[in-house]
């Protein structure tokens, strides 16, 4: 491991940590008139939970009168779930009520709203989005397939012909039954010129002549060149045809508002102790620790920004992780983790120095010493993490697949306040050893490599005269023989 820096590691992580926080915090935005465009969410995009900001508790039931059955109140469930789930609002409570043919469901208000709209709550994972592809270009044209043939669809932008523009669009790929139900059906109307029309609920979302055949399982969604598709439509499509459809379509029946368990100003309240706790933080760092203690606090402030950066999205295409009580402890708990691990370093780094090394030769040592104790700790945190996003996260989540051998036994046990908690924690320990190892490591190098900061002093040793006198063998020997 490479041992010595230069100045510009330095200036330039240090940069791209200050650029990195106030991004993270405070986002980036252009607005033109009344249209605000989202180029980089900040921490007001993030989405809080019930306990912080309040939600809604609404009541959905079949429309026009519709007699659903049990199993298709649990598909609806199932599918409301998934949507969720695809949305990042894993604090949300959902239950079937099979006397009233109703679905009543809790969750918390999207990042900026403060009215509950039912007719948002709706579109936002209410719709039935039944997918179908016909041919022809009307609605009762033959069905060739519909969207339990669809494996995945993802949102893409890029040119979907050779020397086209470059547009957003929904790429698909199929099922084996999928697969070759319409390549049986392009291979047929390729030879006669026909067009397949493609429908979401009652809406034709596309349509398309038929060239060639369409054999490899895939096949893209496009707009029209007078109504082109916006980022948020594609995104929003793709994730309802991965949840699946409906079984039947739902409507509001009541609703009402659920005030935040904490408070109106708790939010605020919290976000300044964060703020007293952290310049506490750093205040402790730099009399203890002097320079390695300011560059860690440097490197802090670079992990919490990239958890709220995770929590929020950061880039519009993703959706804001919704954050609750729990969750702010899980980044808490990570940022005590990353204090910990340069206090580590630091001690060592300072340790080297009384020792009489030079500096450079201490602090090879001091990261050396330092970095398995740093990851012992954090790797367990890491597993603790990961159980407890497989126990209480969403059934057909990573984790909870992976650990269905342990919990299977005990039941779907979805609890969205311990899974964020389990999510913070987990991305807060694993950029820890971005920047309170990686980062942390390529500044103080730098910092070394700089003159003015080669004082020794700056690292923790002690002042030229104040060195402890250390005895000579022969006087221990004399002492000794005294004695």
């Amino acid at each position: 491991m490479k041992t010595k820096g230069k100045a510009w590691h330095l200036i330039a992580t240090v940069l791209l940590i200050v650029v990195f926080v106030y991004t993270a915090f405070f986002g980036v935005y252009a607005k033109y008139g009344d249209t605000t465009t989202t180029y980089i969410k900040g921490a007001k995009d993030i989405r809080f939970g019930v306990d912080i900001k309040g939600g809604v508790n609404v009541t959905f039931v079949p429309s026009d009168g519709y007699d659903a059955t049990e199993e298709q109140l649990e598909a609806a469930q199932l599918v409301i779930e998934n949507r969720l789930v695809a949305l990042n609002v894993t604090d949300y409570e959902l239950y079937v009520d099979n006397n009233s043919d109703s679905l009543i469901l809790e969750f918390p208000w999207q990042s900026g709203e403060t009215d509950f709209d039912p007719e948002a709550a709706i579109d936002e994972i209410g719709t039935t989005a039944y997918l179908t592809f016909r041919e022809g270009s009307s609605a009762d044209g033959e069905l060739i397939l519909d969207g339990s043939m669809i494996e995945s669809a993802a949102a893409q932008y890029g040119p979907v012909s050779n020397g086209g523009a470059s547009e957003y669009f929904v790429s698909l790929k199929f099922t084996d039954d999928g697969a070759k139900a319409f390549g049986d059906a392009t291979t047929k109307l390729a030879a006669s010129g026909g067009t397949i029309s493609i429908w979401l609920d009652d809406e034709n979302v596309s349509t398309a002549t038929v060239n060639t055949a369409i054999t490899d399982g895939s096949a893209i969604i496009t707009s029209s060149a007078s109504n082109p598709f916006t980022q948020e439509q594609v995104v929003k499509m793709a994730r309802q045809i991965n949840s699946g459809a409906l079984p039947f379509a739902l409507t509001v029946d009541s609703y009402s508002t659920v005030s935040p368990s904490l408070g109106e100003n708790s939010l605020s309240a919290m976000v300044l102790a964060g703020l007293i706790a952290f310049a506490l933080i750093v205040v402790f760092m730099t009399m203890l620790y002097r320079l390695p203690g300011f560059l860690a606090c440097i490197a802090l402030a670079g992990q919490v920004a990239a958890t709220l950066a995770f929590v929020s999205g950061y880039f519009p295409v993703f959706e804001s992780f919704t954050m609750t009580l729990p969750g702010i402890a899980g980044i808490i708990l990570a940022i005590g983790m990353g204090v910990d691990a340069n206090v580590i370093t630091a001690e060592r780094i300072k340790e080297e120095l009384k020792n009489g090394k030079s500096l450079d030769g201490a602090l090879k040592s001091g990261f050396a010493r330092g970095l398995t104790p740093i990851v012992d700790g954090n790797v367990t945190i890491v597993i603790v993490a990961i159980v407890l996003m497989g126990a209480f996260g969403p059934s057909d989540g990573m984790f909870a697949k992976a650990l269905h051998f342990v919990f299977f036994a005990f039941g779907p046990s979805t609890a969205g306040t311990i899974y964020a908690f389990g999510y913070t924690l987990l991305t807060g320990v694993l950029l820890n050893f971005v920047f309170g190892v990686f980062a942390t490591r390529v500044m103080i190098r730098g910092a070394a490599s700089i003159k003015a900061l080669r004082n020794p002093w700056l690292y923790g040793a002690e002042k030229p005269g104040k060195e402890k006198p250390r005895r000579s063998p022969s006087t221990l020997w004399a002492c000794a023989s005294a004695s």
